[in-house]
């Protein structure tokens, strides 16, 4: 009868060691993942801000005027073409308009 007492004993102590280790585990990965979360959150914020920035319509005429020497002009949504496959490019209308 005493054997099963120490049996039941070192099996609960077994039991809670394997137990406590499991859980430590878990929450370094739990705190690893929110540190991963914390970091995209902080390069998305940075992502947004810089869109915002250069989407502006300040910047763009900005650009426009940098790079492309005013060459890009306004096209409504309704004139955009959307192109699913590269063999609907007319590429002769692309060189005669240069």
């Amino acid at each position: 009868m005493r054997k099963i007492y120490i049996l039941a004993i070192l099996t609960l102590i077994i039991s809670t060691t394997l137990i406590k280790n499991y859980t430590k585990k878990l929450d370094e990965e739990i705190f690893a993942i929110k540190e991963n979360i914390n970091y995209l959150n902080s390069i998305q914020e940075l992502v947004q801000l810089e869109y915002i920035y250069l989407s502006s319509p300040e910047k763009i005429l900005e650009l426009n005027n940098l790079y492309f020497n005013g060459d890009l002009k306004h096209i409504s949504r309704e004139n955009l073409i959307f192109i699913d496959d590269t063999s609907q490019i007319n590429f002769e209308n692309i060189y005669k308009n240069e």
